[in-house]
């Protein structure tokens, strides 16, 4: 049997999409193992579809002053110990990386026992921890055309990001009974990414007196970011985090209000969701959902507006422009050719195994 270790982990950006190759990867006769931080989002998630899961120790690589930065390198160095101790009793053919902090000291391991290695950059332009993993890889798959245009030739493939299979299957009156809601409004729906954004919450909650006569809203807050106090307001429903119901939630939702990551807008265009896209600003970030955010916007597949621009007139105004030109944004995706990154993903890591 083929043996493959996955790896990624901090978001769930850098978990689903291994997530969606996992099936196929299973029907091509692999064995799947995965390595990602002790106690991260990952766990869970990789846990609950039954894939053994080995946790290691990992620091976070920081751009910014933090007292941490002395401390997590030498956590990252017990991760790289810990990982090629993993690496060599799992003996794998192949290891397929999508990102965040814990995988640099698994691409490091598998480098040093001559794993191939293939990397998978969902944004424009690579995060850090793909900076520092890209020199060890044999095969990088890109979201972007612009990002393949920066490795030397043959490197890199534009695949897209795989896309959960279960996402298509949601149900809009599921959804409905799961939130409560009594009445036909159209329903907006709100995500702050994985671990939710205060900045995205504020705006959202400043107006929604002023959306919640004509919309239901559903807002996935993010861990410990739910308010009490707007517990008891008719058509809007506050979640820490869905899981098996967010396809519902998805089927039902009219439009969706998100942050700009990557997958999240590559889930939102494979699932024709006109939406409003509030990316990460310049000083929490390198500036990679400005860059999706406008990529996207310029395709006519989504309306962009900047955190320090939102007023509630700004919000408001946005939310009934998408609602009145939904069909627009709707045919402007679906005329957009998806590549289908699943088989393009699967069959280079296949490649690399033969």
């Amino acid at each position: 049997m083929k043996k493959i270790v996955l790896t990624g982990g901090g978001t769930a950006g850098h978990v689903t999409p291994n997530i969606a190759i996992i099936p196929r990867l299973k029907e091509m006769g692999y064995e799947i193992s995965y390595i990602g931080t002790y106690d991260g989002i990952e766990r869970k998630l990789i846990e609950d579809i039954g894939i053994p899961y080995y946790g290691i120790s990992s620091g976070k690589l920081r751009r910014y002053f933090s007292w941490k930065n002395f401390s997590d390198p030498f956590r990252v160095l017990k991760g790289y110990r810990e990982a090629k101790k993993l690496i060599k009793k799992l003996a794998p053919d192949v290891l397929f990386s999508k990102g965040g902090f814990v995988s640099v000291p698994v691409v490091f391991a598998a480098s040093k026992r001559k794993v191939p290695i293939v990397i998978h950059e969902s944004d424009m332009t690579p995060g850090l921890a793909n900076k520092l993993a890209l020199p060890k890889a044999s095969k990088v798959c890109c979201n972007f055309p612009e990002t393949k245009d920066t490795f030397p030739e043959g490197v890199a493939t534009v695949t897209g990001t795989p896309i959960r299979a279960e996402l298509y299957k949601g149900n809009a009156a599921a959804a409905r009974e799961f939130c409560g809601f009594q009445n036909d409004k159209p329903t907006v729906l709100v995500i702050g990414g994985s671990t939710g954004s205060v900045g995205v919450n504020n705006a959202v909650r400043s107006c929604l007196d002023r959306l919640l006569p004509e919309y239901n809203v559903i807002h996935i807050c993010g861990k410990g970011k739910t308010d009490d106090s707007y517990n008891n307001k008719p058509g809007y429903v506050q979640y820490e985090y869905i899981k098996k119901e967010l396809t519902d939630v998805f089927a039902l939702a009219d439009i969706v209000i998100s942050r700009a990551g990557a997958n999240a807008i590559c889930e939102l265009h494979a699932l024709r969701k006109p939406n409003i896209l509030i990316p990460l600003p310049l000083k929490q970030s390198r500036g990679d959902q400005i860059l999706n955010a406008r990529s996207f916007e310029k395709s006519g597949f989504s309306k962009v507006i900047m955190e320090e621009d939102i007023t509630d007139d700004v919000l408001v105004n946005a939310v009934h422009e998408v609602m009145k030109d939904k069909e627009k944004y709707i045919e402007a995706m679906s005329k957009d050719k998806e590549a289908d990154s699943i088989t393009l993903i699967t069959s280079i890591i296949d490649s690399l195994v033969d």
